[in-house]
């Protein structure tokens, strides 16, 4: 059996959304102790910001035409399909940043899209593959709360993952990562704690998920 886990922090430590996506993965390997996992870090090893460019306007029906630039974005395009077609399950964990998608997962998925087996047009090679995305958000995005709403990230995510990708998708969403960081959060302390609790329960559970998936 085998994983692939992307990770999207910026953070080299006290990642809440790796230690949740660790739980996730732990659980996992308790039912695939020699399960391959294929790790793709692109918080901390961006996809560079112009192989986007590079790879849509590539002419792939024509190699001899394309600038070394392009040779590289293609190939690099091709990696990353190859690192998603080759799992049979996966795992992406990614935090909210300034209430949008992060530029580092956006870069892969943009890039991952100019590869004709995963462009939207191609069908969906990984659809009914499980997968678990971790999201965590520093505040409260939460129904009722002042900033309702603005969250842009996760709605999109779940676009691509599910929609267009057609994954089997489950997710897992932890909010107040941000309280014991920032003072002006310490009021809402027993209640991240609480809710950390239930992100951890939660990941356990989509961990235990994906094993079972794969074993029938």
């Amino acid at each position: 059996m085998s994983l692939f886990r992307l990770d999207a922090s910026i953070r080299t430590d006290a990642s809440v959304s790796r230690d949740i996506a660790d739980i996730v993965e732990a659980t996992w390997r308790q039912d695939n102790p020699d399960g391959a996992i294929t790790r793709r870090h692109v918080g901390l090893e961006p996809v560079p910001a112009t192989a986007w460019a590079s790879s849509v306007f590539a002419d792939r029906a024509h190699p001899a035409t394309l600038t070394p630039e392009q040779r590289d974005a293609v190939a690099l395009a091709a990696t990353l399909v190859d690192e998603l077609l080759e799992a049979e399950a996966l795992l992406f964990a990614v935090p909210l940043y300034n209430f949008g998608v992060s530029q580092h997962f956006k870069a892969w998925v943009d890039l991952v899209l100019t590869d004709p087996r995963l462009s939207t047009g191609a069908g969906q090679p990984l659809a009914g593959r499980p997968a678990v995305l971790v999201v965590v958000r520093g505040g409260a995005y939460g129904e009722g709360t002042p900033r309702e709403g603005w969250d842009h990230a996760a709605g999109w995510m779940r676009r691509i993952l599910e929609d267009v990708w057609g994954l089997d998708l489950r997710v897992v969403e932890s909010e107040f990562s941000l309280v014991g960081v920032n003072p002006a959060l310490d009021q809402f302390k027993e209640l991240a704690a609480e809710m950390r609790r239930e992100s951890e329960r939660l990941a356990g559970e989509h961990g235990r998920h994906l094993a079972r998936a794969l074993a029938h």
